[in-house]
C-alpha cells in the first residue's frame, strides 16, 4: 500500500472515531437533561341527568298507563330527546308565548281538548311559515289536499295554510272529525301523523282500540309520546333545564286588520301606502304566496298591519301566557 492510500485510509478512521465521540457526547447531554414537566389537563363536563317522569300522567283528561314497559320506555325516549336536543324544544316554548293566545281559543271554541296544542308544537315547532319536504305547510303541517278538503283556499298567490287563525279552525275540523270516528284521542293524534285510512285499519286489523296497543311505522308510534314529553316540558320548563325570563319569550305582536276584496295588482305598493314595507306585509301574513292579488271571485281576506310599537323591543308590552315557562329575573 503506497503512503497516499495509508493516509487517506487513517483519516478516514480517524474522522469516524471523533464523529462516534461527538454522537456520544450529545446523546449523553440528552439523557442527562432534567425530564420536562408533564403538563397534565383536565376536561369540566357538565352533568348529564335522565329526565324525571312523573308519576301520573294525562292526555285530553286521561290517564296514561306507564306501568307497561314498552310504554314508559317511549316516553322516556322522546322526553330524554327533546330535553338535550334544546334548540326546537326552546323555540317552542318561545314562540308559544306568541302563538297559544291565538290557537288556545279556537280549540276550545271548537271542543278540542287543550292537550292537542302540542300537536302544532311538535309539527312545525310554532313556526307559522314552516314548509315539509312532503309541502306540509303551516303551524299545523296541513297537506294542500287536506287544507282543501277543510275549507282552505290553497293556491299559488293564497295559502290559508299559513293562516294561524284559518289553519287552526281547518286543524279543528279534522280533529272532531278524527274523534267521532275513534273516540280517543290518542288515535286521533295518530291519525294526523299516519293518515285516517291508516289508521282505521290497522285498529281493525290488530284488533285494538287505542293507538298505544298498535304496532306501526316507528315515526307515528313515537308521534304521541312526543306530544305527551312536550306537554311535561312546557308544563314545568324549569324542571327539564329551560330557565327562561319574561322578556326572551316571542311576545304577542297586536295588529290593525285591513279587509281587502278587490284585487291587489302589488302588494309592495300596496304595503307602503299602509306605512309598511313589503318584508313586514309577508312576514305578518304569510298566507300571502306572491306579489300579486287576482281575487276575481270578490272573496273578502283580512291583512294584519302590526302596531309599530308591538315591533320594537324596547317598547313592546312584555306579556306571560303560562306564569310557569318564566323563571325570576
Amino acid at each position: 500500500m503506497n503512503n497516499n492510500k495509508k493516509l487517506f485510509l487513517y483519516s478516514s478512521v480517524g474522522l469516524t472515531f471523533l464523529a462516534l465521540v461527538a454522537s456520544s457526547e450529545r446523546i449523553a447531554a440528552v439523557t442527562s437533561a432534567p425530564e420536562a414537566p408533564v403538563e397534565t389537563q383536565t376536561a369540566e363536563f357538565s352533568t348529564v341527568v335522565n329526565p324525571s317522569i312523573p308519576s301520573s300522567v294525562t292526555f285530553a283528561g286521561k290517564k296514561v298507563d306507564l306501568d307497561p314497559t314498552h310504554m314508559w320506555e317511549r316516553l322516556d325516549r322522546e322526553l330524554t330527546a327533546m330535553t338535550y336536543t334544546h334548540g326546537n324544544t326552546l323555540l317552542g316554548i318561545k314562540r308559544a308565548n306568541r302563538y297559544f293566545p291565538i290557537l288556545a281559543p279556537i280549540l276550545k271554541k271548537n271542543g278540542i281538548p287543550s292537550d292537542m296544542i302540542y300537536l302544532a308544537v311538535i309539527e312545525s315547532t310554532l313556526n307559522p311559515r314552516a314548509l315539509s319536504p312532503a309541502k306540509a305547510g303551516g303551524l299545523w303541517q296541513l297537506m294542500p289536499a287536506t287544507g282543501k278538503e277543510y275549507g282552505l283556499e290553497v293556491n299559488e298567490d293564497v295559502d290559508e295554510r299559513y293562516d294561524p287563525v284559518k289553519a287552526t279552525e281547518a286543524a279543528s275540523r279534522y280533529l272532531k272529525n278524527a274523534y267521532a270516528k275513534y273516540g280517543n284521542w290518542e288515535s286521533v293524534a295518530a291519525s294526523y301523523n299516519g293518515g285516517m285510512a291508516r289508521i282505521s285499519k290497522e285498529l281493525g286489523s290488530q284488533q285494538v282500540d287505542s293507538a298505544y296497543d298498535l304496532y306501526l311505522a316507528d315515526e307515528t308510534m313515537r308521534y304521541i309520546f312526543r306530544m305527551l314529553a312536550m306537554k311535561l316540558i312546557m308544563e314545568n320548563p324549569s324542571a327539564y333545564g329551560f330557565n327562561l325570563t319574561a322578556d326572551q319569550l316571542y311576545q304577542p305582536i297586536e295588529y290593525k286588520v285591513v279587509e281587502v276584496n278587490t284585487p291587489v295588482d302589488d302588494w309592495v305598493a300596496w304595503a307602503k301606502k299602509q306605512g309598511i314595507d313589503y318584508l313586514t306585509l309577508r312576514e305578518h301574513n304569510p298566507w300571502i304566496r306572491s306579489k300579486t292579488l287576482p281575487n276575481k271571485s270578490g272573496k273578502t281576506y283580512k291583512v294584519s298591519i302590526p302596531i309599530r310599537d308591538s315591533l320594537s323591543r324596547s317598547r313592546q308590552k312584555v306579556k306571560v301566557y303560562n306564569p310557569a315557562w318564566v323563571v325570576a329575573d
